[in-house]
C-alpha cells in the first residue's frame, strides 16, 4: 500500500507539472509565454554598422573580423541566439537579431565601441570647461563648445584630433506667452556625424564624399577630447550650469589627453557585474593588470594629497561631511566611449588612503541590468573602430513560412508514426510509451518557455534526436520487463527488475549525452548553442519522464489481475529472431571493409571534389532591389531558384502589405560582374525590379561555428573518456570514441560525394549525429559490461555476441523510432530542410551501424589481447578442434559455446546440457543455452537459491 501510495503522489506530482505547462503554452492564461522564434523561423531586424578609423588608422580584413567576432560575443551575452553577423563591403558590418525586445537598445550594445578611458578628473580637464581652482565648467552642447573662440582658435593650428558635423535644423518648441501655450520655430545645430579623426570619413556617407549645404565642420583641437556628460550619471555632472542649461540634458568637456588608464590596463576575466555590499546599488567591478594597478595607485594617492591640500586652504580639513569632503576633494573620471560615466572621489579624511588605493575600482549603475551590459562590453573588449549605425530596417525569416509549416508538419507525422509504432512493437507497454512521450513533449516545451530558448532550425535537430532518447529510455526499460517476463517472473516483479536493471543503463547513456551537450552549449555559439540547449533540456526531461513518469504509470497498472499476461505486452516468444543471432565478431572483418569503403571513398571526394559550403561560411553576394507591386517571398525565391540560385535566402524587408514585401535583400552565391548584370537585367524584367544593387558579403560566421563544433567535440571526447574509464573500464573508451569518429567521417564523406551544400544547420546534424552514436553504444556496451560476470568461462567474443543478440531489438527499435520523423522531415520539408533531414538520416544511420558492427567488435579485439580472455579463446578453439565445437573466422565459438557452458555446468555440479552437434545446430540454440546459462548465473549469486 505504501509503494502504491508513492506512486499515485508522484503522478499528482507529474499532473501539477504538465497543468503548468499547458498554462504556459495557452495564449490567455495568467502565465502564458509567447515562444521565441530564431531568424530563421520569424525574421528580426537588422542593423548596418559602418567601421569609422581613427586618426591614422585604416580599415583592414584582420580588424573587420575581430569587430565581427566581439560583436557576436556581444549579441550571445544579450541573450540573442541564432543572430548572423557578416561583414559587408570592405566597412560594414550587418547584424540581424531576432527575439529582441528593444532593437535599438540592443543595437547600441553591441555597436559600442567599448573604449574605457581612465583620468585624474580636475588636472585633465582644459580650457574653457575649467574654471579658477580646477572647479569643472561643461558646456550645455557641444556646438557651443567647438564654436567658442579659445576652443576654434586652438583647433586651427595643426593636425585636429576630431571632427564632427552639425546640421542646422527648424524644431517646433512649445512656449508660454501671456500664459497661454504658443508653438515657435526655433533653430538648432545638432551633431549629425562624428566623431572622426579623418575629415574623408566624416563625408563619406554623403553624396560624392562632399559637405551638405547648411552643414559645417567642428574641429576639437590636437590634444584634447570632448567627452560629454548626461544630467541622470550617477554622479550628476560636476559643475553642470556654469556656462549655461543643456536642452538635451548633455553636458560636454574637454578632456587633456592620454588618459591614465584605458581599457588594456584590465583583466577581461576580472570584469563582473555585481552589487556593492554598502549601498547595495549596482555595480560593475573593475579588475587592474599589474601596470593598471600601480598607475591607478598612483593616480589616487595625488587625489588624496589634492584634496587634503585644497579642504585645508578652506579651512575644512577636519569637517566629516561628505557633501563638504565631495566639494574639495580629488576625483578620478571614469569615462566609456567617450561618455563620463562616473566622477568617484577620493576621501582625503580617510587615512587609510594615503598611499592611494591598491586593489579593484568599481561603476555604480543605475539597473542591474545596465550592469550586466557595461560588463559585457568591457569584458568583450573593445571594438578595433568606432562604429556609427548606419541603418535599421525589420527583416522577414530566412527559412520562410511555407518551410516552418512543413517542419512542424513532419515532426506531427513522425510523432503520430512513432506513436503507432510503439504500439505495435509493445501493446499495452507502448500505450504507456505514448503516454510518456506526451507528458516529455509538454513539459520539454514548457521548459523552452522558461529558459526563453530561442527555436532554429538546428534546435528541431536537437528536440528530434532527444524524441529519440526519450522513446529509447522506455524501450531499453521495456526489453528488460520482458526478458524478466520470459525468464519465469510474475509481471510485476520483472516491471521491478527491469527499472532496477535499465536505469544505469539509461543513466549512464543520458550523462554521457549531457556531457556532449554541456561542452557544446559551453564553447560553441550562435545557432549551435541552441541545438546543446535543447539537447540538454531534452535528455534531463526524457531522464524523469522515463524514470518517474512511466514508472509511477506501470507501478499502479501491476496491481491489476488483468495486467499480469506476458501476451499483454508481447512479451511471449523468443526474445530475438533466428534471423538476428548473427555472429557479428566472427563477421568484423566484413563490417571493417565495409566502414573502410565508405570511408576511403568519402576522403577520395572530399581530396578531389571537397564540401559544397554554403553561404554561411564561404559568402556570397548580397542583392538589394525593390519591386513596383507587393511580391511574396515565394515568388522571389521561386524567381531565384529559375536563376541558378537554389540555395538562396530571400528576406523581405520593412513592413510588410497582406505578407507581401515590396523591399527586398537576397543572399546568394557569389556573382560575377557579368552575373551580377544578366541577374539586374532578370530582375527588372520578371519582378519589376527598381534600385537595384549588388554587394558582396562575407559568412555569417559559419567558419567560427564550425570551429567551436570542432573543439566541442574534442572536449567531450576527453571527458567521455574519463567517464567510460571510472564507470566502465578504460578499453571501453577507446571504441566509442572510434565510433563517433567513424561516424562523423561517414557523414562528412557521404555529403562530399552526394554534392549537397553544407550549412551551419548541417553542423548541428553532425552533432546530433555523434549524440546519437554515443548514446547506442552506451547502451551495447552497459550489457557487455553485465554480461561479463555471468558468463565467466566464455571467450569475450560469445560475451559481446550474446549481447548484441539481446540488444539487437532495442538498437532496431530506437533506430527506427528515430529516423521515423526525419524521414518525415525529408519527405515533407521544403528544399531548405531536404539537405539538413538527409544529414541526420545518414548520421543516424551510421550511428546505428557502427554501434552494433564496429565499436562492438574493435572492443572484442581489444579485450581478447588480456590474458584471461586470451586462454578462454584458446580452450575455445581448442574444444572446436577436438569437434566439440565449431569457430568461426574471428575465433568465435559458435557452437562450441554450448561445449564450454557443458564444462562448466559440471563443475558446479549442476545438470549438464547437452552438447549440440555442430551438423545440426540453429543459430538460435547457442542463444538459448547462452541464456540459461546466465540464469544459472544469477541463481548461484542469490543468497537463498531461485527466486520465489
Amino acid at each position: 500500500m505504501k509503494e502504491r501510495r508513492n506512486y499515485l503522489l508522484l503522478m499528482g506530482a507529474i499532473a501539477a507539472a504538465l497543468v503548468g505547462a499547458l498554462l504556459l503554452a495557452i495564449p490567455g492564461s495568467p502565465i502564458y509565454q509567447k515562444p521565441v522564434l530564431g531568424l530563421d523561423l520569424q525574421g528580426g531586424v537588422e542593423v548596418v554598422l559602418r567601421a569609422i578609423p581613427e586618426k591614422g588608422q585604416t580599415v583592414n580584413t584582420a580588424q573587420m573580423q575581430t569587430a565581427q567576432s566581439i560583436i557576436e560575443n556581444r549579441v550571445n551575452g544579450i541573450g540573442v541566439t541564432s543572430p548572423n553577423v557578416a561583414i559587408q563591403g570592405n566597412n560594414e558590418i550587418v547584424i540581424q537579431l531576432a527575439g529582441v525586445s528593444d532593437p535599438a537598445k540592443a543595437a547600441q550594445v553591441v555597436g559600442t565601441t567599448g573604449n574605457l578611458q581612465l583620468f585624474d578628473f580636475e588636472p585633465s580637464l582644459a580650457a574653457p570647461t575649467v574654471q579658477g581652482n580646477q572647479q569643472p565648467a561643461p558646456f550645455p552642447s557641444l556646438y557651443k563648445l567647438l564654436t567658442d573662440t579659445t576652443v576654434a582658435k586652438a583647433a586651427s593650428k595643426g593636425s585636429p584630433e576630431a571632427y564632427y558635423l552639425a546640421k542646422t535644423v527648424k524644431k517646433p518648441v512649445k512656449t508660454k506667452v501671456k500664459g497661454k501655450k504658443v508653438t515657435k520655430t526655433q533653430t538648432f545645430q545638432e551633431i549629425v556625424q562624428g566623431p572622426t579623426s579623418n575629415l574623408k570619413q566624416l563625408l563619406l556617407p554623403y553624396k560624392n564624399g562632399k559637405q551638405p549645404k547648411d552643414t559645417t565642420v567642428l574641429k576639437v583641437p590636437s590634444g584634447l577630447q570632448a567627452i560629454y556628460c548626461t544630467a541622470t550619471a550617477t554622479n550628476g555632472c560636476p559643475g553642470a550650469g556654469q556656462n549655461g542649461t543643456s536642452q538635451n540634458g548633455k553636458y560636454w568637456y574637454l578632456f587633456k589627453l592620454p588618459p591614465a588608464l584605458t581599457g588594456k590596463d584590465l583583466v577581461e576575466s576580472g570584469i563582473t557585474a555585481d552589487v556593492d555590499q554598502n549601498t547595495g546599488s549596482p555595480i560593475v567591478t573593475l579588475q587592474f593588470t599589474h601596470h593598471g594597478s600601480d598607475e591607478f595607485k598612483r593616480i589616487t594617492e595625488a587625489e588624496f594629497n589634492r584634496g587634503r591640500v585644497n579642504a585645508g586652504q578652506a579651512g575644512q580639513l577636519n569637517t566629516k561631511d561628505q557633501n563638504t569632503i565631495a566639494t574639495y576633494a580629488g576625483h578620478n573620471a571614469i569615462v566609456l566611449d567617450g561618455r563620463l560615466v562616473e566622477t568617484p572621489y577620493i576621501d582625503y579624511t580617510d587615512n587609510q588612503l594615503s598611499q592611494g588605493i591598491v586593489g579593484n575600482a568599481q561603476i555604480s549603475e543605475p539597473t542591474s541590468k545596465a550592469a550586466k551590459q557595461t560588463a559585457l562590453v568591457l569584458q568583450s573588449g573593445s571594438l578595433p573602430y568606432t562604429f556609427q549605425q548606419i541603418e535599421s530596417t525589420t527583416v522577414t525569416a530566412t527559412l520562410g513560412k511555407a518551410s516552418l509549416h512543413q517542419a512542424i508538419l513532419a515532426a506531427a507525422a513522425g510523432l503520430l508514426i512513432v506513436a503507432l509504432f510503439l504500439l505495435v512493437l509493445y501493446r499495452f507497454l507502448g500505450l504507456v510509451a505514448v503516454f510518456g512521450l506526451v507528458i516529455y513533449g509538454l513539459l520539454y516545451y514548457a521548459a523552452i518557455l522558461l529558459f526563453n530558448v530561442t527555436l532554429t532550425l538546428p534546435g528541431f535537430a536537437g528536440m528530434i534526436l532527444t524524441i529519440g532518447v526519450a522513446a529509447d529510455a522506455n524501450v531499453v526499460v521495456f526489453e528488460r520487463i520482458k526478458e524478466e517476463v520470459r525468464a519465469g517472473r510474475s509481471v510485476r516483479a520483472a516491471i521491478a527488475a527491469g527499472y532496477g536493471k535499465g536505469f544505469h543503463t539509461i543513466l549512464d547513456a543520458n550523462v554521457v549525452t549531457v556531457i556532449t551537450a554541456m561542452v557544446i552549449f559551453l564553447i560553441a555559439v550562435a545557432d549551435v548553442k541552441g541545438f546543446a540547449l535543447m539537447l540538454l533540456i531534452g535528455t534531463v526531461i526524457s531522464l524523469i519522464t522515463a524514470v518517474f513518469a512511466t514508472r509511477a504509470m506501470l507501478g499502479l497498472l501491476s496491481g491489476f489481475k488483468w495486467f499480469d499476461n506476458p501476451r499483454f505486452m508481447g512479451a511471449e516468444g523468443q526474445q530475438t529472431a533466428k534471423w538476428l543471432q548473427i555472429d557479428f565478431m566472427g563477421k568484423r572483418k566484413l563490417w571493417f571493409a565495409l566502414s573502410g569503403v565508405v570511408i576511403l571513398a568519402g576522403i577520395v571526394s572530399l581530396g578531389v571534389r571537397g564540401l559544397n559550403l554554403g553561404i554561411d561560411f564561404r559568402g556570397g553576394s548580397q542583392i538589394t532591389f525593390s519591386t513596383a507591386q507587393p511580391a511574396s517571398t515565394g515568388t522571389v525565391q521561386k524567381f531565384m531558384e529559375q536563376n541558378g540560385q537554389p540555395d538562396a535566402i530571400v528576406q523581405g524587408t520593412g513592413k510588410p502589405v497582406d505578407g507581401k514585401f515590396v523591399d527586398w535583400q537576397v543572399r546568394a552565391n557569389t556573382l560575377k560582374a557579368g552575373e551580377q548584370r544578366t541577374l539586374t537585367q532578370s530582375l527588372k524584367s520578371n519582378l519589376g525590379a527598381l534600385k537595384t544593387g549588388v554587394k558582396n558579403v562575407s559568412g555569417t560566421f559559419g567558419h567560427q561555428i564550425a570551429v567551436d563544433a570542432i573543439y566541442g567535440i574534442i572536449v567531450s571526447l576527453l571527458l567521455i573518456t574519463i567517464y567510460i574509464a571510472i564507470r566502465f573500464d578504460r578499453k571501453f573508451a577507446m571504441p566509442v570514441i572510434l565510433a563517433m569518429l567513424h561516424d562523423i567521417l561517414v557523414t562528412v564523406g557521404v555529403y562530399s560525394i552526394s554534392g549537397r551544400e553544407v550549412s551551419v544547420a548541417t553542423v548541428a546534424a553532425v552533432l546530433t549525429v555523434l549524440g546519437y552514436s554515443i548514446y547506442d553504444t552506451i547502451i551495447i556496451f552497459d550489457r557487455v559490461r553485465e554480461n561479463i560476470p555471468l558468463m565467466r568461462r566464455s571467450p569475450f567474443a560469445t560475451i559481446a555476441n550474446v549481447s548484441l543478440w539481446e540488444t539487437i531489438r532495442r538498437s532496431l527499435a530506437t533506430t527506427f523510432i528515430t529516423l521515423l520523423p526525419i524521414i518525415c522531415l525529408y519527405i515533407l520539408g521544403g528544399a531548405e530542410l531536404k539537405d539538413f533531414a538527409f544529414a541526420l538520416i545518414v548520421g543516424v544511420t551510421s550511428g546505428a551501424y557502427s554501434s552494433i558492427f564496429f565499436a562492438a567488435p574493435i572492443l572484442t579485439i581489444w579485450k581478447e589481447r588480456e590474458p584471461e580472455y586470451a586462454r578462454r579463446k584458446v580452450q575455445a578453439e581448442a574444444g572446436a578442434l577436438t569437434g566439440v565445437g565449431d569457430v568461426s573466422s574471428a575465433g568465435t565459438v559458435v557452437t562450441g559455446t554450448a561445449a564450454l557452458m557443458a564444462s562448466e555446468e559440471a563443475l558446479s555440479a549442476e545438470p549438464t546440457p547437452e552438447l549440440v552437434d555442430v551438423a545440426t545446430a540453429t543459430p538460435s540454440e547457442p542463444a538459448a543455452q547462452a541464456r540459461r546459462e546466465k540464469r544459472r548465473q544469477r541463481r548461484r549469486s542469490r543468497p537463498h537459491g531461485r527466486a520465489r
